[in-house]
């Protein structure tokens, strides 16, 4: 033992440890806390005090943790206190969520904050709020359930985290979502449910634009925050919901006030009109009483546009889109300060009335005006019994005609007397609705005959019209439109003509109704057409192929090209077909080049229509070569 040194005493480590007792009194920063260790090994501590200080120290810096964690959890549990106090002060739902992602922004010390909420309807989630967002993308997208972060919390109802979204292969990515956080340029992103109960009414979320790992205190404190947000959500929501439900009673009582005085006073007029129709009023009598009752002009039309009646009020043209949009919705519609009702026999047009001079038409005035409507289509049905009358004597006729019965002379006589000259040319027309009632169809045909000078009835269980017409095919086309609007569903018609007198008319049917059988065969329901519009088809079914004709409407054009520049495209169209559409065995069969082939190809293209070369016009195109071929001869 060496003399003159004495041995260490206590004092070294006392010291330490009341120095690291001050340190955690004072709150100290982590690496002061080595100094009291330090000092003591400049002061030549032996080892095992040394030991026993760097041990003190350990526990020192746990203590020093352990507080500092109280502390932020009672700096935490105080905010989230805090915020239950100022969300249950909050009554406005839009002030409760702009609270709610503004708190966590706080709490959380993210850079962004927001709060989607669930769309039970759409099946998805959508952004809601959002607090320290720039990009306008982020701000509007919507997540499908299980889609991206927030679908996966707000599908599995639990929370998830991530440092990097944009790596994390856990989530679904979508180009929508993906692209949104880019923009926003968000990295690390935590989300929580928003729970009432066991449903999930949306996701609150915190987000930083840097890598992050969120602690499970931060999932804790946010979860925390989102169970209070959910029920003060809840609570705004309900209070909202019955303030609404208090204004809609009090408007409620007030409506049902209003609309029983409004009943009664259409009940008046609707007896009124509706007793003036029964002893026999016209439409003068209902536009005049219905002009006094509304203090406006009224305009009646029937369903082909045509002025029926009018009171106080000058000529209108007929208001078509407004009528096609009172029958849609069934109600009345303004139309530049014109009322406007669609007059209806179930969804049969039968016409429209109009009432003018009253812009400004109330609620109870136009539930009358709709009323009158009803009148207007029980005098409109009237009137047509006893034009159905005529109709059934105009059928008969037309039976005999199509029926190859009867005195040719007798017949014509019998058609002047109702106004149809048999003298002239007709066509025949052969309707067939998809879905309207025959009868239907047959009262619109028969409005169609009557304009025309026709004659209109049923025949072999199809409406038949006879009409005068050089041109059945265009006409079956508008008679088609014509009747499909009348009858409000897809109607078909098949024509042939024209034909002149009684003896030419049966065989004109028989060609229109093969016509019409044709056109549904083929597809073209709710149009109209002769043989001739119906290509090869028509060449087949007509009695008289005309085969030059259908050579001329398929291969008119390059035919023309031909004669004008003395070119061959017919024999290059001929060779391609023939060559199984083969580029290279139909420049070798022409000794040309390709080039030269394909550059006639796209010239008879360019003549034909783009849809030359699809299987159905090569069909009606190969039989034309062929037709050309035998008429033009060796």
């Amino acid at each position: 033992m060496l003399t003159g040194v004495t041995a260490p005493g206590p004092r070294h480590s006392a010291t330490a440890l009341r120095g690291l007792l001050d340190l955690l009194a004072q709150g100290a920063a982590a690496e002061e806390f080595e100094r009291p260790a330090a000092t003591a090994r400049e002061a030549g501590a032996p080892a095992a005090e040394l030991a026993e200080i760097t041990e003190a120290t350990a526990v020192a810096l746990r203590i020093r943790r352990t507080l500092g964690q109280h502390r932020v959890r009672e700096a935490q549990l105080t905010a989230l206190f805090d915020t239950a106090s100022d969300l249950a002060a909050l009554r406005d739902l839009d002030a409760v969520l702009r609270a709610i992602v503004h708190r966590a922004k706080l709490l959380l010390g993210t850079d962004v904050t927001y709060l989607s909420l669930n769309d039970d309807a759409a099946g998805d989630t959508y952004m809601r709020v959002t607090d320290g967002s720039v990009a306008e993308a982020f701000q509007r997208v919507r997540l499908g359930m299980g889609e991206g972060l927030g679908g996966l919390v707000a599908q599995t109802a639990r929370p998830y985290a991530t440092g990097d979204y944009a790596a994390d292969t856990r989530f679904h990515h979508t180009t929508t979502i993906d692209s949104a956080v880019l923009d926003e340029g968000l990295r690390a992103i935590l989300g929580v449910p928003l729970r009432l109960g066991s449903r999930i009414i949306g996701v609150l979320y915190a987000a930083d634009r840097a890598p992050r790992e969120f602690t499970a205190g931060e999932v804790a404190l946010l979860s925390s925050l989102a169970d209070h947000a959910a029920i003060a959500i809840d609570g705004a929501r309900l209070l909202e919901e019955t303030r609404a439900a208090l204004v809609d009673l009090n408007a409620a009582s007030e409506t049902i006030r209003t609309h029983s005085e409004a009943m009664r006073r259409a009940e008046e007029a609707h007896d009124q009109l509706t007793d003036l129709v029964l002893r026999g009023g016209g439409a003068d009598d209902v536009a005049a009483a219905l002009a006094e009752i509304l203090d406006g002009g009224i305009l009646i039309h029937d369903a082909d546009g045509a002025e029926l009646t009018r009171a106080r009020t000058a000529p209108q043209p007929p208001p078509t889109p407004a009528v096609a949009a009172s029958r849609a919705r069934g109600r009345a519609v303004p139309l530049n300060g014109t009322w406007v009702c669609a007059v209806l026999a179930g969804p049969e047009l039968l016409g429209s009335i109009a009432l003018t001079g009253r812009a400004d038409l109330a609620d109870a005035d136009r539930l009358l005006f709709e009323r009158a409507s009803v009148v207007t289509a029980l005098l409109m049905l009237l009137r047509r019994s006893v034009a159905e009358t005529e109709d059934r004597v105009r059928g008969e006729l037309l039976g005999d005609l199509l029926s190859r019965t009867g005195d040719p002379g007798t017949l014509t006589a019998r058609a002047r007397r109702l106004g149809v000259d048999l003298g002239r040319r007709h066509s025949v027309f052969v309707a067939h609705g998809e879905a309207a009632p025959r009868h239907r169809l047959l009262a619109a045909a028969a409005r169609s005959a009557q304009t025309r000078d026709g004659l209109a009835g049923l025949h072999h269980d199809h409406v038949v019209l006879v009409a005068p017409s050089d041109t059945p095919g265009p006409d079956a086309r508008t008679l088609a439109a014509e009747l499909g609007q009348a009858a409000g569903c897809p109607v078909t018609v098949g024509a042939a003509g024209p034909a002149t007198g009684p003896a030419e008319l049966p065989g004109a049917h028989d060609e229109a109704a093969r016509c019409l059988s044709a056109l549904r065969a083929l597809g073209h329901t709710g149009s109209g057409g002769a043989i001739a519009d119906l290509g090869f088809i028509g060449v087949l079914l007509g009695d008289q192929a005309d085969l030059g004709g259908y050579v001329r409407r398929t291969l008119g054009p390059v035919l023309d090209y031909d004669a004008a520049r003395s070119t061959d495209l017919v024999t290059t169209l001929d060779a391609y077909f023939a060559q199984g559409a083969s580029l290279t065995r139909t420049k070798t069969l022409l000794h040309v080049h390709v080039n030269t082939v394909v550059q006639r190809l796209e010239r008879i293209g360019r003549l034909l229509g783009p849809d030359w070369n699809e299987p159905p016009r090569t069909l009606e195109i190969q039989l034309a070569l062929r037709l050309h071929r035998l008429t033009q001869g060796p």
